[in-house]
């Protein structure tokens, strides 16, 4: 009979007191038999008496003080290596609801998913999209009130994050954050420092000056704005312009004056904590600025990335009022996007005042490059993060591809890398989204040469795009694990990602589940990524509510006139029974063979571009003693050559596992 929700939650109240005691103990690494949908609906008592029985009083005591500093499990380590055997989760926290619920969450997760990828945890802007970041504020919204009424010295969500990381690594695990070199298009970043961006003056559906300078008529308009209705936080303005817009230095007449970034914050939106006043200050000044035409040139993917004009007959009005026109490629390729919502780091100087929109690689914008990085490091400070998932990493904007001399400035998320281990944190990671594509598509050149030129410990790839068994599946999985053995970065088994989460991509999941989770778990020198949700995810034959996708809470669009996008209500959990419960069952026998196999370097003894084979069979280079076979098709061969020895051990809808004499 199939297994049903039903019968697992019934399992689990017969049984959670031994699940739960196991896991107390130090027996099993995760609580067996636990929904995630049960586990996010534990108390904050029941959760941290599981974890006091688990962890101890003292380390308990010190995880939940904001101002204590757990160690993380990999400190020390002389780079980020470690990352490319990881299996990491990513967890897009919008669709549990809160910082703290990452920590009911882990509680279903063995400790063979070592790290925790958190998505964006700024303060979001337009569409409430977590990829445009209008702050570096921590998102208000993943505050936990029942976790402040338990624990009341626990009162923002700047202590709650801090203490979910203290705890996440207490439990073995490290953590991440996404690294984005871009913010909304009118973040308050773009406002505070329209230096590091670039403008662009329009004259209703036409771009009437793109040059360098736009940016001094912008800073002139901000300055006439702060003159005219005063500092938001009522500082006298006894400097001028030039002190304002200094970016940190001194500058001008007054140089002897100095504003933190903190502080032109505050003088031009308002103090941190009032949300609406600083939202309302700061749509005062895009209105202000987008009457004398004066925007930012939205961010690109792809080549050509530059040479912009505005589609006069393609445009949004907001709920402002205000009108927003769409920018569109004048020779666009395969893969060129214009993000409207977003404006990316001006990085470097144009060539000729930008008259032919070329950049000049060979003039850095200094500014940029230190703003950043600065910002990431005080963030990796504060929380403790162990390593950066970087966005859009595939970038590389010159058109002759990737240069012999890799110089300082080549690359941002690469500086930001250097500049965290040059501060200390030499164990400091870089998980790098990119997909493998070919050269010339995603960005110029070679994309394997840019991401050994970045310095990437890891990379995502893209088998989630494709269905398992197929042709393009099986060369893409054979090249992997080439470039893992000759390239200084590892590609991952990707499982699941939040971006396929999307109905758009049901077909990739329909099959091959159990093949991708098995293949990515014991793999054991390849890392691997899987989504929130997974284990449990439906398998959609027909499409689901959007509620079910955690793609959709990328965004947070309560607009019902994109009702492919809009969600209404917090998400909706999968109920693959099934499924959640083979994959449970690979997690168990994990956890009783992990502790002779963890970081084997792995042999193929029929690999994934062997002609004539719907299933792979692997070893270890060091005998274990243990041989893994996976089906893609859902389905294995009763015997396998080499194997009448061995005693099956795991035998599971086309995975198994066997132990050799």
């Amino acid at each position: 009979m199939p297994i049903t929700l039903t019968a697992l939650q019934a399992n689990w109240q017969q049984n959670h007191l031994r699940y739960t005691d196991a896991y107390q103990s130090g027996r099993s690494s995760f609580i067996h038999g636990l929904l995630p949908q049960t586990a996010v609906q534990f108390g904050v008592y029941q959760t941290l008496e599981i974890l006091h029985k688990r962890l101890g009083s003292e380390t308990i005591r010190r995880a939940l003080d904001p101002n204590e500093t757990i160690d993380s499990p990999v400190k020390g380590q002389p780079d980020g290596s470690w990352m490319k055997q990881s299996n990491m989760v990513g967890i897009n926290v919008r669709t549990i609801g809160s910082f703290w619920n990452v920590i009911n969450y882990a509680l279903t997760l063995p400790a063979s998913h070592d790290s925790i990828h958190l998505l964006p945890i700024w303060e979001p802007g337009v569409v409430g999209s977590l990829y445009g970041m209008v702050s570096w504020q921590i998102n208000p919204e993943f505050f936990d009130t029942n976790l402040a009424q338990f624990v009341p010295g626990l009162d923002t969500v700047e202590k709650q994050l801090k203490v979910v990381v203290n705890l996440l690594h207490s439990l073995g695990r490290t953590v991440g954050m996404d690294v984005i070199p871009h913010t909304d298009r009118f973040s308050e970043m773009v406002l505070t420092s329209p230096s590091l961006f670039e403008w662009v003056r329009r004259d209703g559906p036409t771009i009437i000056d793109h040059t360098s300078v736009v940016y001094r008529y912008v800073e002139e308009a901000i300055w006439q704005f702060l003159k005219y209705h005063g500092a938001a936080d009522g500082t006298p303005l006894t400097f001028g312009k030039d002190v304002f817009f200094s970016a940190g230095q001194p500058a001008g007449e007054g140089a002897h004056l100095l504003l933190t970034d903190d502080q032109r914050h505050q003088i031009l939106f308002g103090p941190a904590r009032d949300f609406g006043g600083r939202l309302r200050r700061r749509v005062n000044l895009i209105r202000h600025l987008t009457a004398q035409g004066l925007e930012t040139l939205p961010m690109t993917m792809a080549p050509p990335y530059r040479a912009l004009h505005i589609d006069p007959n393609d445009f949004v009005t907001d709920e402002y009022g205000q009108i927003w026109y769409q920018y569109a490629f004048d020779k666009p390729q395969a893969m060129s996007r214009v993000f409207g919502p977003l404006a990316r780091y001006r990085f470097f100087e144009s060539k000729d005042n930008n008259q032919q929109w070329e950049l000049d690689f060979d003039r850095p914008n200094y500014p940029a490059w230190q703003y950043i990085a600065q910002k990431v490091y005080a963030c990796q400070r504060t929380y403790n993060f162990d390593f950066m998932r970087g966005d859009m990493a595939h970038v590389q904007m010159r058109p002759e591809g990737v240069p012999p001399m890799i110089g300082h400035y080549y690359d941002p998320l690469r500086f930001i890398k250097r500049y965290v281990q040059g501060n200390g944190v030499t164990h400091f990671a870089f998980f790098a989204e990119t997909f493998l594509a070919p050269p010339d598509t995603m960005g110029y050149g070679d994309e394997d040469d840019h991401l050994d030129a970045i310095e990437a410990d890891s990379t995502l790839g893209d088998l989630q795009s494709m269905v398992v068994g197929s042709d393009a599946f099986r060369r893409q999985f054979a090249r992997y694990d080439q470039l893992r053995r000759t390239r200084r970065f590892a590609p991952n088994f990707t499982v699941m990602t939040a971006d396929k989460d999307d109905p758009r991509f049901d077909e990739f999941y329909r099959t091959g589940n159990l093949f991708r989770y098995f293949t990515a778990l014991f793999l054991t020198d390849m890392p691997s990524y899987v989504g929130l949700g997974f284990d449990i995810r439906n398998l959609h034959e027909t499409r689901g509510a959007n509620e079910e996708y955690t793609k959709l809470y990328v965004f947070d669009i309560g607009d019902d006139r994109q009702p492919d996008k809009v969600t209404h209500g917090p998400f909706v959990w999968g109920q693959n029974a099934e499924q959640f419960a083979a994959i449970g069952r690979m997690r168990e026998v994990a956890e009783s063979i992990w502790p002779e196999i963890i970081g084997q370097e792995t042999r193929w003894l029929v690999g994934p571009d062997t002609a004539g084979y719907n299933y792979i069979v692997w070893a270890h280079t060091e005998p274990t003693g243990y041989v893994f076979a996976a089906g893609m098709t859902g389905k294995l061969p009763e015997t396998i050559a080499g194997m009448d020895e061995g005693e099956v051990v795991f035998d599971e809808t086309g995975c198994r596992i066997y132990k050799l004499p």
